[in-house]
């Protein structure tokens, strides 16, 4: 059965025109990483949203121009989450927003909270500037790790007029199996309807070897809090390629997501990715759906 697919979670950089100081740490994918290099295998892809990659902050808008470059020559980028200052607070945030704005593609805005301090993450400076998002129709990518579930989900509570997406189901200690208290945390950030979840990123977090059957239960849990109507798709693309390939982590979701009707597998495997980030309206062509 062929699916249609849209990729919510992809990272493209050229280590020549910006500073990712994090891939000095990871050898194998410091070269440029671009579309072309990109290999779903036997799936077909019907778009990608890019997620930004964390060069230098003062880059940041450069990189979204970059993206958007390569978009022109690669109309499968329908979409674009931006690095966003929103710790800063004040006019720093709305000259950055502002700049954005400047850019079609930006559809949604990231920072980093994944090696950030609890304190910082519930800091009200940081808290005002999600906030601010809502006004110009931005959401915000929460990258954590599951330690961090507590405290990402007091910024959702803080911001309910905000839009968000937990990418990577929150990084699950999936290495450990263990499930518990992560279970606990999904279900108390799920009841926060504005809510979304990439099936996302799991693979990195699972240990040398892993197997199938290692990460399927915390997809099928992210499906049973959020369901499939706040469930998406993100291969991770090309950091999961440390432990595994596009064709693989598809091949999982697909597997996961058959046991729903269709319209529901439908909205997980593209349609739900579509409509979070308005990508049809992002990219300024007619809506496929």
């Amino acid at each position: 059965m062929t699916h249609r697919i849209v990729d919510a979670h992809v990272h493209y950089w050229d280590p020549l025109a910006h500073y990712h100081e994090w891939l000095s740490e990871v050898p194998p994918l410091n070269r440029r990483q671009g579309p072309a290099d990109y290999d779903p295998g036997h799936h077909g892809l019907d778009g990608f949203v890019f997620v930004q990659a964390d060069c230098r902050d003062e880059e940041a808008l450069d990189e979204v121009r970059w993206v958007a470059e390569l978009a022109a020559s690669f109309p499968l980028i329908r979409g674009i989450v931006a690095y966003a200052p929103l710790h800063e607070g004040g006019a720093a945030v709305e000259r950055h927003l502002d700049a954005l704005a400047d850019q079609p593609l930006v559809v949604g805005t990231r920072r980093l909270l994944q090696d950030r301090p609890i304190e910082e993450i519930t800091d009200r400076r940081f808290i005002d500037g999600v906030r601010r998002l809502a006004e110009r129709n931005l959401s915000f990518d929460i990258c954590i790790r599951h330690v961090q579930l507590p405290a990402a989900t007091e910024v959702v509570e803080a911001c309910p007029d905000t839009r968000f997406v937990l990418d990577h189901l929150g990084k699950p200690p999936v290495a450990e199996g263990a499930l518990d208290p992560w279970r606990e945390q999904m279900t108390r950030l799920a009841a926060h309807p504005h809510v979304v979840c990439k099936l996302s990123g799991l693979s990195t977090e699972a240990s040398p070897g892993w197997r199938d059957a290692d990460v399927v239960p915390y997809l099928e849990h992210a499906l049973e809090v959020f369901g499939p109507a706040r469930c998406m798709t993100g291969s991770d693309w090309p950091v999961a390629t440390l432990a595994t390939t596009v064709e693989r982590w598809f091949d999982i979701i697909v597997g996961v997501v058959n046991q729903l009707p269709e319209g529901d597998r439908a909205a997980v495997l593209a349609r739900n990715a579509e409509q979070f980030y308005d990508l049809a309206t992002a990219a300024g062509t007619p809506d496929a759906r």
